[in-house]
């Protein structure tokens, strides 16, 4: 009697253990999307980290994190000794190259004199020449004669040509030292603005990430400054994906700082290069409704919607076998052309109606 018992509970287990497995269900019309999944960061607009264009000891912070900034507002003061120095050895080279500068204007003076005697000696060389090689031809003059002539003529034709040539090279003296000189003070006059290290536009101070006394050098990062409320997203994509992103389209993010929220946002910029290093494409995106608060640097995940088909014949994508086969019956497959397909669902473009049954695939 006990073992009668027994096995019919088997007998029971076993028939609703067969009727589990082979429940089938039915393809069912809906709506499917089909995404490209990305991830990212949240950053102010205009985010940038500031940098010192010189190198020196930090001598002055002005502001402090969190607070509003104004453009060209003083940030940071980097002590600026030896700039002021070279600043005061390039004022004194420039005023002492302006006190030569009278002395070479006399030099000038005395080398335009010079060169017009060379040209009045050449004007009178040359109308000699031309006389005696008229009565040359006149045979009035002996050879000997009209060589020491032409001699005396080309000799002053060289003068002349030679006195020019020193005139020119003095003036190019005075003019590139002047100038040389100028720059130099003005170089030095400006590159003592360089340690005010100002904002380039105004917004919010998010951080400060250094402290006075610190050696600073060009590649040391100082301050980040983004916009003040006002947000983009940056996000990354697979480069196996990117052919799919464009401008507009429509994106669905989560953030680990608002779990269980789901947030629109758009496509705004594509940067078309991708990252050798991580293979992936930058794209920028904006919220359509954002959230209350946000902060830069604020992970998020995203869900960029390539398209979506309504009242379209879906299944459930556990019920594909390696990607175009269905199971009609115990053992019996069916070939399936498959569309658009998202995480869970898998869209049937020919080889089933709603009204056939279809099985989950033994695991």
């Amino acid at each position: 009697m006990k073992f009668v018992k027994i096995y019919f509970l088997l007998l029971i287990v076993s028939f609703l253990s067969c009727s589990k497995k082979e429940k089938g269900i039915k393809p069912q019309l809906g709506t499917i999307t089909e995404a490209v999944y990305a991830s990212g960061i949240i950053k102010a607009e205009n985010q940038y980290i500031v940098y010192a264009t010189v190198s020196g000891i930090l001598q002055k912070v002005h502001v402090v994190a969190g607070q509003s900034i104004n453009e060209n507002q003083l940030l940071f003061d980097i002590d600026r000794k030896k700039a002021e120095i070279n600043t005061d050895n390039a004022r004194l080279t420039y005023e002492l190259s302006r006190e030569n500068s009278r002395y070479i204007q006399d030099r000038l003076a005395e080398m335009e004199i010079k060169v017009q005697s060379a040209k009045d000696k050449l004007a009178l060389s040359e109308s000699i020449y031309k006389r005696n090689e008229r009565i040359r031809s006149l045979e009035g003059i002996s050879e000997i004669d009209f060589e020491a002539v032409t001699l005396n003529y080309k000799s002053a034709k060289l003068s002349f040509e030679t006195s020019k040539k020193q005139l020119a090279q003095l003036q190019s003296q005075l003019r590139n030292e002047q100038k040389r000189n100028s720059n130099n003070l003005r170089f030095n006059q400006q590159s003592q603005e360089d340690f005010s290290i100002r904002s380039a536009f105004s917004g919010q101070l998010f951080d400060i990430l250094v402290k006075e006394g610190a050696l600073i050098s060009s590649q040391t990062p100082m301050a980040i400054i983004g916009k003040a409320n006002s947000f983009v997203i940056e996000l990354e994509v697979d480069e196996n994906d990117m052919v799919q992103v464009a401008i507009d389209q429509k994106i669905m993010l989560t953030m680990d700082s608002y779990k269980g929220s789901v947030y629109e946002a758009f496509v705004s910029k594509i940067y078309p290069i991708m990252d050798e290093r991580s293979r992936t494409f930058k794209i920028e995106a904006h919220f359509i409704n954002p959230p209350k608060k946000l902060y830069p640097n604020l992970t998020a995940e995203a869900n960029i919607i390539i398209r979506k088909k309504e009242n379209t014949l879906i299944i459930p994508k556990n019920y594909l076998l390696n990607q175009e086969y269905v199971i009609v019956a115990k053992d019996q497959k069916r070939k399936v052309k498959i569309g658009i397909a998202d995480y869970q669902k898998v869209e049937i473009l020919e080889g089933l109606t709603k009204e056939d049954l279809i099985y989950k695939p033994e695991e």
